[in-house]
Order: structure tokens, then sequence, then C-alpha cells
């Protein structure tokens, strides 16, 4: 009971949060791409890994009715060994907290990394609504579940202790590869991944990909719903398991995407790099003309 008064001022200050002007200023753009629903995961804020860049230009450009965010949205593991937050972290919670005031419902679905948030399942926060799993129905009908999807993952729930040892060479990793994605910058080339790039050329890999993919999709059937979208392995995918739907709504560390709803029920995974790249080209084909003739 003495913890309500610190829980009530916390929901005070998340919601006044937006007030705060963000150092990233929000794109004031003509139309933005809307959707019907947007799921992203594993954003992992509070770490150098979080291509901060590249979701705040998604969430400057992109709009929708309901918003989940999937689990590792925060990354607690990481704060504990080392405070980081910069200002553009503060960006993203910004534009997600402007986005429910504007009316967008906003669900959030703790995971492994920001399980700290879990206790708080059944509250609000600032329109951001706290679960510990979703149900959602797509305008065509489908009932997904929607949860983070550690709960799946057996070095989680049997070895812990592995699991952090495993987080900490993965951020090793991380370094490489925002070390990478910064020299490709530097030389004007399109992002990539070497982390993802070599998840998927090793083959423990992505044998325990397909595992843990096969692992969700019965747990959903067992369930009696038409598929689930989940997100932890940082493998965007789709895949259909005897008429149960698999969807992985990825990452925003390594391959940057996000699952989106149409209003018509479609679903599509985005690759948000890949979307930028379309972008600037069709900026650059409307900005090269032809000389006129002497």
């Amino acid at each position: 009971m003495n913890d309500l008064p610190k829980h009530f001022d916390a929901a005070h200050k998340v919601a006044n949060f937006p007030s705060i002007r963000p150092s990233v200023p929000e794109r004031t753009l003509g139309e933005r791409r809307r959707f019907r629903t947007i799921w992203i995961s594993d954003v992992h804020l509070g770490t150098k890994g979080c291509n901060h860049e590249l979701l705040i230009d998604f969430l400057d450009h992109t709009d929708s009715e309901t918003m989940y965010l999937v689990g590792d949205i925060i990354d607690g593991w990481r704060l504990k060994k080392k405070f980081y937050w910069p200002a553009e972290h503060n960006d993203i919670v910004w534009r997600i907290l402007k986005r429910a005031k504007r009316g967008t419902r906003i669900v959030y679905i703790p995971g492994n990394h920001d399980e700290m948030i879990r206790p708080f399942a059944g509250m609000n926060f600032g329109g951001v609504e706290i679960m510990r799993a979703a149900f959602h129905e797509t305008a065509d009908g489908r009932r997904l579940m929607v949860l983070h999807g550690d709960e799946f993952d057996t070095i989680m729930l049997a070895h812990r202790w592995l699991a952090f040892i495993g987080d900490a060479a993965y951020h090793l990793m991380m370094k490489l590869n925002n070390w990478v994605a910064s020299l490709r910058k530097r030389l004007g080339l399109p992002y990539w991944s070497i982390s993802r790039a070599a998840k998927h050329k090793v083959k423990n890999a992505v044998e325990f990909i397909s595992k843990y993919e096969e692992v969700v999709a019965r747990a959903a059937a067992e369930r009696g719903v038409d598929g689930v979208v989940c997100g932890h392995i940082h493998t965007a995918e789709f895949r259909d398991f005897d008429g149960v739907e698999y969807w992985n709504d990825g990452d925003w560390v390594e391959g940057c995407n996000a699952l989106v709803e149409h209003f018509d029920g479609s679903m599509e995974i985005l690759n948000w790099p890949e979307e930028v790249a379309r972008r600037d080209a069709g900026r650059h084909d409307v900005a090269v003309t032809v000389p006129e003739a002497a």
C-alpha cells in the first residue's frame, strides 16, 4: 500500500512527458503511412545497439489506430550494469506517448529485458496499457495471440544464468555491428547488419530459430487462435504451421523491422532500411532533370 503514491506519481510524470521538447524535432509530414495496427519489439532502449535513428524515422513516417510494444522496449539488464540513456532514447519515448495523446491505443507487453515492468500489468501510464499478453482481432476477423515470446525460450526457462552470459556476448557483437554501420554510413552505403547476416549463416542459430517458431505456433494452436505475434529472437518472419500463422515483428537493433496490419486485415513485415532506401531513391529520381536542348 505504501508504494501506491509512488506509482501514481510515476504515472503523473509519464502522462506529462510529451510536454518536453524532443532533441530530434518531430518531422512535419504532409501524409504519414496509415495502418490499422503496428507491432514493434526488441528496441533495447538503454543500449548502444538500439538503432534510434531508424526508429525515430519510422515513427515520424507512420501512424496507426493501435500500436503494440511487444517487449524488450527498455533493456533493464544492461541498465543495471551500466547506465546509458542518450537524448534520442527520450525522443522515442516522447513519440510513443504523443501517439497515445493523439488517440492511438498503445499496448505494452513487457519481455525478459524489461521484466521490471511486468508487475504493473493491468495498469495504464500516460495512455499506455501494460499487459502480460493480448489477443488482437484483425479487420477480417482473425484472432491473434500477442506476447513477447521469452516464455517459449528453453534457455531462458531452464538456464537463466546462461541467458545472461549470452546477453553479454551478444552486446559485444552489437559493438562490432555499430562500428560497421557507422563506417558504411560515412562511405555513403545503406544500412547492413553484420550480426543479422552471421545469425542466418550459423547452422545452430538457424535450427534454434526454426524450433522456436514451431513451439510458439503450437502453443497458439493449443489456445485455439488463428495465429501469434511475438518478438524476442530478433528475426522478423512469417510462417504458416498447418493453418496457424506465426508472425515475428523483428527488432530495432539488427534488422529494424515492424509488423503492420492494413485496413483490410492483410499483414506485412516492413524492413525499414529498405523502405528508407526506396524513399531516398525516389527523391533522387525526382531531383534528376534532363537538360534542355540548346
